[in-house]
């Protein structure tokens, strides 16, 4: 169960994790909680055809008890054994229905992004559900960040995200020629929700500082950032590209010879796994479950919110091509022995069981 938006990493290790489980002989529903008039996410169209059922309760505005009613009726019909949520909202609507919906309660936390008084409320109340909700965190600091806020650490269990099979990565002369890059630039690529905490603003001050380099960042994503953070680099002169959402955004990481990751606050991000598994160096900063991911033989790790740190980072590595492809490759051997696809669902089915015992 998620309310999802249209792009981002919760989408996809929901996608990975439903698809998953379904290969392997579990019978899936994904339960997308919508808003009436907002068009339908792009995890929807990427489910059809998966063998995963795919229930949509559309609701207006803050109409939660409507949402609530059509959820529990859904919940009757199927009669989970598991009611596994995803985000605040599904998280406190799953500890509302404990008592009509008697199915054993998982929750994966994705992170917290804070910041305004609303945020911090709904985080709140997310922690309060975790008292009959087992928790999983994305991250090690995630885990010690529950436990910090009140939750139970019997409840709280740390799984890191892993990367599914996938289709097949465009080629690198492909990959460019549909984001429109030139193969004369050293081409980065930010991957993401265009929102504050992914530090999209910090890659762009760190951009003023490589003037001098033949560079060009291409952002794939979108958010409620988004519009501000064009002028910015309009004003500046910078030499961005918005692609806006892509579908399959993994096959087009060939195409950049760098990822970056600017993040303010993170839990194990997708594309970071991602960008592991095409072999593509990464810049990205020390923040939540990242530095658990990748060291300094993997990538490069710099502080947040430090712009001239990040654009030392990125110089380096357009100065330095043969050590960042030796990172690279050592990146990709470390998620192919320690984030595999089969040990990560065998995690979830443990918490399943655990949960299913109410313990």
């Amino acid at each position: 169960m998620l309310a999802p938006a249209n792009f981002g990493g919760l989408e996809r290790v929901v996608h990975a994790l439903s698809t998953g489980q379904q290969r392997r002989g579990h019978r899936v529903d994904v339960v997308l909680l919508l808003e009436a008039g907002v068009e339908a996410p792009l995890l929807a169209a990427q489910l059809q055809g998966t063998g995963v059922s795919i229930a949509t309760i559309v609701t207006s505005r803050r109409e939660y008890w409507t949402q609530l009613r059509q959820l529990r009726e859904h919940c009757e019909s199927v009669e989970p054994d598991v009611l596994h949520s995803h985000g605040y909202l599904p998280d406190v609507l799953s500890r509302v229905l404990m008592r009509s919906v008697p199915a054993a309660r998982v929750s994966t936390v994705h992170g917290f992004i804070g910041g305004t008084r609303r945020a911090r409320l709904y985080e709140w109340l997310q922690c309060r559900a975790y008292s009959r909700i087992h928790a999983v965190a994305v991250s090690r600091k995630l885990a010690t960040d529950l436990v910090r806020r009140g939750v139970s650490t019997a409840k709280v269990h740390t799984i890191p995200n892993a990367v599914p099979p996938a289709r097949e990565p465009f080629s690198r002369d492909v990959a460019r020629a549909h984001l429109g890059v030139s193969e004369s630039l050293f081409s980065i690529g930010w991957v993401g929700r265009v929102s504050r905490e992914k530090g999209l603003d910090v890659l762009l001050e760190a951009m003023k500082e490589l003037r001098e380099l033949p560079v060009q960042t291409t952002v794939v994503g979108d958010g409620p950032a988004r519009r501000e953070l064009e002028t910015l680099a309009g004003q500046a002169h910078l030499a961005v590209r918005w692609a806006g959402v892509q579908p399959d955004a993994h096959r087009l990481l060939a195409g950049f010879d760098l990822v970056v990751l600017s993040s303010r606050t993170e839990g194990t991000p997708m594309i970071l796994l991602e960008a592991m598994a095409a072999s593509v160096p990464i810049v990205a900063t020390s923040v939540g479950g990242i530095p658990d991911v990748i060291s300094a033989e993997q990538g490069v790790l710099v502080p947040p919110e430090e712009p001239a740190a990040l654009a030392a980072a990125i110089r380096s590595v357009y100065q330095d091509r043969r050590s960042a492809a030796r990172r690279a490759e050592a990146a990709r051997a470390r998620l192919a022995a320690e984030f595999s696809i089969d040990a990560w669902l065998d995690k979830y089915d443990g918490v399943y069981r655990l949960a299913e015992k109410g313990q």
